[in-house]
């Protein structure tokens, strides 16, 4: 790359990546659980095969994070892609729980892969352009809002497709195919294919500067210890660890909504069918909500003086969000469901406003040569502390209570920020 592209295309083009990594998630995300039973699957085979991809991405957070420091952001998030294009083309198609736990398997790989390279891109981009001192906060955001956006069109096209091929198509396409392709196998195959047009972007879109070749013993050598150095560092650095226990705080939340917003929609309609449809409103309603908040970061830090408070705002305006939904699961009726709902979407929209600016914070802790792996670090925080509070919270009685055990850690979460401050560079167009 002879020069560094300017940080209006570094975004837009960060944007977009983003957008073509997360729109095949939220393609296959509606009709996945439901495929797999009527290929034959139990309910506990379908839980181990989620199991299956949540210890692959556990497993490999940290090593894929390293890789991408040592042999660079590009070619990482390809192959990400190619195992993504793999791994939903095994779960449209398979019928067989091997098969199915090998596209797992393959899509929690791609997973860790990709978690953390297209920021440090764009990062590592406006900096090598504009310098250290950069402003990074709105390209950030607009990667925050591209996440959140096509979560959301992906899961209301994802939630539609099978219905719009009706009975009939749905009928002779299975016919043609010997069973192999059923309605519910299209969102699969069309995320498949998106996947194959992200792997054509990142080819084409992200240069990167020259690094040395990468050899298998520089490969071997250098991520064990890139792993260790950036690990090192943001368990250390005061900030770093706040923006991981931050990044914590948000996945305890995260886990509580997730486990008991289904069961809550259930009850406020009357049924497990109406539920169901209720939650995935709710769904799509959240990502916008994100969207929303990640688009107004940068506008949330001018108003609140810098990220430190930025983050303190956000994630008090999320936890309050959350302490409601526990206040409203108290009662039911009309009144419940309209504050609950209101809830609901405070959560989102404050978790999307925290995320670019503690990223920002972040960023300016650390140099290239450890970015994807302090990105990673705070991913692992995150579905780990999920992972312990969904348990934590499933275990407790119905009612309020389980609610408060994410708000209760989002609410400690943005106490971590209380009396910080940072300057607030000025925003590009």
């Amino acid at each position: 790359m002879k020069q560094p592209l300017d940080p209006a295309t570094a975004r837009r083009r960060f944007a977009a990546v983003t957008f073509l990594f997360w729109l095949p998630v939220g393609l296959y995300l509606p009709a996945q659980v439901l495929l797999l039973t009527e290929r034959g699957m139990s309910l506990t085979a379908v839980a181990g095969l989620y199991a299956v991809y949540s210890v692959t991405v556990a497993v490999m957070e940290l090593p894929t994070g390293g890789l991408s420091d040592v042999v660079g952001r590009r070619a990482v998030l390809a192959a990400a892609g190619l195992l993504n294009v793999c791994a939903l083309t095994a779960l449209a198609l398979g019928t067989t729980l091997w098969a199915l736990a090998a596209a797992m398997l393959l899509m929690g790989a791609g997973r860790a892969l990709s978690s953390g390279p297209a920021e440090a891109w764009y990062v590592d981009t406006v900096q090598a352009h504009s310098g250290t001192d950069a402003e990074l906060r709105t390209g950030l955001a607009r990667g925050g809002t591209a996440c959140a956006a096509a979560l959301a069109a992906g899961t209301l096209a994802g939630g539609v497709l099978p219905l719009l091929l009706g009975a009939g198509a749905g009928a002779r396409l299975a016919r043609a195919t010997d069973g192999l392709v059923v309605p519910l196998s299209v969102p699969g195959l069309l995320a498949a294919a998106v996947s194959a047009l992200y792997v054509v972007h990142v080819l084409s879109a992200l240069p990167e500067p020259p690094r040395p070749p990468a050899t298998l013993r520089s490969v071997l050598g250098g991520v064990p210890a890139t792993v260790a150095d950036g690990t090192r560092l943001a368990v250390r650095e005061p900030l770093l660890r706040r923006v991981l226990l931050t990044a914590a705080a948000a996945g305890a939340a995260l886990a509580t909504v997730e486990l008991l917003t289904p069961g809550r929609a259930a009850g406020l309609t009357g049924a497990p069918e109406s539920g169901a449809v209720l939650f995935a409103a709710l769904a799509c309603a959240g990502f916008l909500c994100t969207a929303a908040g990640s688009h107004g970061a940068p506008l949330v830090a001018r108003w609140t003086g810098g990220s430190e408070r930025a983050a303190l705002a956000s994630l008090a305006v999320s936890g309050s969000g959350l302490l409601l939904l526990g206040v409203t699961a108290a009662w039911d009726g009309t009144a419940a469901a309209v504050l609950a709902a209101c809830a609901y979407g405070l959560v989102y929209l404050g978790l999307g406003a925290a995320g670019p600016n503690e990223n920002d914070l972040l960023h300016r802790r650390v140099d290239g040569s450890v970015r994807a792996t302090a990105l990673s670090v705070q991913s692992l925080a995150l579905q780990s502390a999920g992972a312990l509070a969904g348990l934590v919270a499933g275990a407790l009685p119905a009612g309020p209570l389980p609610w408060l055990v994410g708000a209760v850690a989002l609410l400690a979460g943005a106490a971590l920020w209380a009396g910080r401050t940072s300057p607030v560079p000025a925003a590009t167009p």
